[in-house]
């Protein structure tokens, strides 16, 4: 019976480090890859990392997590984003600027977002993967409202940000650039139309000058 040494520490580390070097190597690939906007998929970012798709699936069990991982802090934080409107308490105008960013993000990587939106409608148990921008936007855009609506309305304000995630969005952006067949500039606007909208009209809604049942409460 032939004899096998033990793995040595020096051996160990060796092969820990190759292991590290690869996963590196992918996180690399799958990052240029998504800044260049093209679709994305495992076996291109295996391409790029010039190793084996098997080897990407065993560093990363999904396209999803893989993404995630490769977009984990290439995006600005939402007051690095805002910086625009920092010094703007309109909730509406720092609204306009949180949609357009985020829409011009997507636009940005649209291949990556195409497919991390494509994983979580087959595997809805992913989509904590996806990086929800838009969440931390919408709330940075209407921190001006926290002392206003919030205090004496909460859950009109929830009900905005709630309302707010359909259309400061991806599924939006390509809702008017695909069904229908928006230029992006245009599906932009809309965007932007639409939250801007939304906006003023629970501020309204809420303001005891504007005698409506809300403002009457």
């Amino acid at each position: 019976m032939q004899n096998v040494e033990p793995m040595t520490p020096r051996s160990t580390t060796g092969r820990a480090n190759q292991k590290l070097r690869t996963r590196n190597a992918i996180l690399q690939a799958a990052a240029e890859l998504m800044r260049t906007g093209r679709e994305v998929t495992m076996l291109e970012v295996a391409k790029a990392a010039l190793v084996s798709e098997a080897t990407a699936y065993r560093h990363f069990p999904d396209l999803a997590s893989l993404l995630q991982e490769a977009l984990a802090g290439q995006m600005p934080t939402p007051a690095e984003a805002l910086q625009d409107v920092a010094d703007s308490p309109d909730p509406v105008e720092r609204i306009a600027a949180a949609t357009e960013h985020l829409m011009r993000t997507v636009l940005a990587y649209q291949g990556a977002t195409r497919a991390m939106i494509a994983a979580t409608i087959t595997r809805p148990e992913t989509a904590t993967a996806r990086p929800g921008l838009r969440f931390g936007l919408i709330d940075h855009a209407l921190t001006p409202l926290d002392d206003t609506l919030g205090a004496t309305d909460p859950a009109a304000l929830a009900q905005l940000k709630r309302d707010l995630g359909v259309v400061v969005s991806a599924e939006a952006l390509f809702c008017l650039t695909d069904l229908y067949q928006l230029d992006p500039e245009d599906a932009i606007a809309s965007a932007v139309h639409t939250a801007k909208t939304l906006t003023r009209a629970a501020l309204h809604s809420n303001d005891p000058a504007d005698g409506s049942a809300a403002g009457r409460r």
